[in-house]
């Protein structure tokens, strides 16, 4: 009997690969999306923000010696200050007077610019490594397929988060509160709901979970750079354009299509087509669902 063809075990591996980028997408996503379903605003510092959790925790790393999922929490903590700071000193004011849409826009474009700067006069623009031996070298074979330690806890990592932010948005209360304020903030404070003290929260929890994902990119790239949020913000925006602007399963969904479109644009096709294949796949897509894999026609209440 002649042997097993090798292009479905070459796939399968593939498929591997894009489902441990696909997560980190869709966990970037999820910040970006929870922030504009809650706020209402699209927040263009989220990919600086990013950045900035990754060399938070290899900072941690390095100078505090803490290991893996220290760094990870404290790159959680410290994103998300960054985030609560630029909520509170940014946003803040410009809910207050009522802003334009495009103003927040226009000013977090302002603090991403601040944070990049800031990184690069700290830190210079030359990339920085995590350690070696922080996350294990060893792999699980299973039928051909390789799966390293760090593809593994990304998928697990990135579930397990998306799981429980998932479950708390659906059945706690405070998941209700946050529906109820991305409906109609002014019927959410009627309601006697905090709602500025949950602006914090949520602005607190998606630059976290931002943090994060930057932290999981920098470890599958070994490389941190100033500018490493910048792609990534916009393919965050694609992705929640896709999805449906706000929604949660939209920016999941999503996530995952766009690293599988990316890493298996790269094993058939080749790197230089990457982005043009997987942002062709999204235009195709928008095109037949305008307002996205799960947009709504209705507009968010006042």
């Amino acid at each position: 009997m002649a042997p097993y063809p090798r292009l479905p075990i070459v796939l399968e591996q593939q498929l591997v690969n894009a489902l441990s980028l696909g997560c980190v997408y869709a966990l970037f996503a999820l910040g970006f999306t929870l922030i504009f379903g809650v706020l209402g605003v699209i927040n263009l510092s989220h990919g600086a923000i990013f950045m900035v959790g990754a060399y938070a925790a290899e900072q941690a790393v390095v100078h505090f010696a803490l290991p893996l999922w220290g760094a990870l929490l404290f790159a959680f903590v410290f994103s998300g200050g960054v985030g609560l700071l630029v909520d509170y000193l940014v946003l803040r004011p410009l809910r207050a007077r009522n802003a334009p849409h495009l103003t927040p826009m226009i000013a977090t474009i302002g603090v991403a610019i601040i944070l990049n700067n800031g990184v690069q006069g700290l830190f210079g623009a030359q990339n920085l490594r995590f350690p070696s031996g922080l996350v294990s070298d060893e792999t699980l074979n299973l039928g051909g397929i390789s799966v390293t330690a760090l593809e593994l806890g990304i998928i697990l990592m990135s579930f397990v988060l998306m799981t429980v932010l998932l479950l708390a948005l659906k059945k706690t209360q405070l998941g209700r509160a946050l529906r109820a304020i991305a409906e109609s903030p002014k019927a959410a404070y009627l309601l006697g709901i905090d709602v500025e003290g949950l602006f914090y929260l949520t602005s607190f929890t998606a630059a976290g979970l931002g943090g994060v994902a930057g932290v999981l990119i920098g470890l599958y790239s070994n490389a941190l750079f100033p500018l490493m949020g910048q792609p990534m913000l916009h393919k965050g925006i694609a992705v929640i354009i896709l999805g449906g602007m706000g929604d949660i399963r939209g920016a999941l969904i999503a996530g995952l299509f766009l690293g599988f479109a990316e890493v298996l644009s790269v094993a058939y096709i080749g790197s230089s087509m990457r982005d043009a294949v997987a942002f062709g796949l999204l235009f195709l897509i928008l095109l037949v669902r305008p307002k996205g894999l799960f947009g709504k026609l209705q507009e968010r209440k006042v």
